[in-house]
């Protein structure tokens, strides 16, 4: 099958945004495979997910060009565009935990996502072995308050090197700078978990425990400079009980990260996910 064209746009509503684009399609013999729209009434935005095949004779990438110029010329509106066969380069950064690493690479090389892993940053070494195993790049990278700077900057010189197109924070346990995120270039998607209520610090689950909750949760958001309060691509909770101690709630928490990290993740490469006003629109 050919590769279709993916646009998300947005930008101030108006009566038909929605003929104008179908029609544009329409009349270079596209077929529309999917489309879906949302309209923000408070801030009077209009988003759109629009995929559609061309024909088969047609330029992708250069059919691509002509929409992203007419949606920002003719319509006014931001746009981002992709292809359904993009295989875009992802970076992962671990500390020690590994639950989430296992979980996205298995994914990868299982076929379930379209993406390819260029290798693996951490601070600690004990992933390298196991890195090794899956055949990816290990890069050992320690981080202190002294060097953090200079860390940071070798972190990103590997990036670059290797064109990473998104870099994932599989349970990476160092908080990353305004600078490191302003040079990255390409999006971060982090993963914690976030309890109701919510634990700082050492020890979140054991806090939990002793507080007695009955819902623990976990979160996948891209970062900013504001630690944690990046927009959120998804969210997860699950249930405990009395019955529940530290161990069971390490082992649920694992699970829920697991699973809302690798939605998020799959939501972003599909192209389902448009980040506006420090909050997302996500596209089923």
């Amino acid at each position: 099958m050919n590769s279709s064209i993916i646009a998300l746009l947005h930008g101030p509503d108006r009566p038909g945004i929605v003929a104008k684009v179908a029609g544009w399609i329409h009349r270079k013999g596209g077929n529309v495979l999917h489309a879906d729209q949302h309209l923000d009434l408070q801030e009077n935005v209009f988003f759109q997910r629009i995929e559609w095949e061309p024909l088969e004779k047609s330029d992708r990438k250069e059919e691509s060009a002509e929409f992203e110029n007419f949606v920002l010329h003719e319509l006014g509106m931001n746009i981002r565009i992709a292809l359904s066969d993009d295989r875009p380069k992802i970076a992962l950064m671990v500390s020690k935990a590994d639950h989430c690493f296992h979980d996205l690479v298995l994914r990868v090389k299982a076929g379930e996502w379209n993406a390819e892993f260029i290798g693996v940053i951490s601070n600690h070494h004990d992933l390298c072995k196991t890195c090794e195993t899956y055949g990816l790049p290990f890069r050992h990278l320690p981080v202190s308050a002294e060097t953090k700077s200079e860390d940071e900057a070798k972190q990103l010189g590997w990036l670059r090197k290797h064109g990473a197109e998104l870099v994932i924070l599989a349970r990476y346990m160092q908080i990353l700078s305004p600078r490191f995120l302003e040079q990255v270039g390409c999006p971060v998607i982090n993963i914690h978990h976030s309890f109701l209520p919510s634990f700082a610090g050492a020890k979140p689950y054991h806090q939990a425990h002793k507080r007695g909750v009955k819902l623990i949760g976990a979160t996948a958001h891209y970062v900013t400079k504001d630690l944690d309060e990046g927009p959120i691509i998804e969210q997860d909770v699950t249930r405990v009980s009395h019955r529940h101690g530290p161990k069971d709630l390490i082992e649920k928490g694992r699970d829920l990260e697991k699973l809302v990290l690798s939605t998020a993740v799959r939501r972003h490469l599909q192209n389902r996910v448009l980040d506006y006003q420090n909050k997302t629109v996500v596209f089923d």
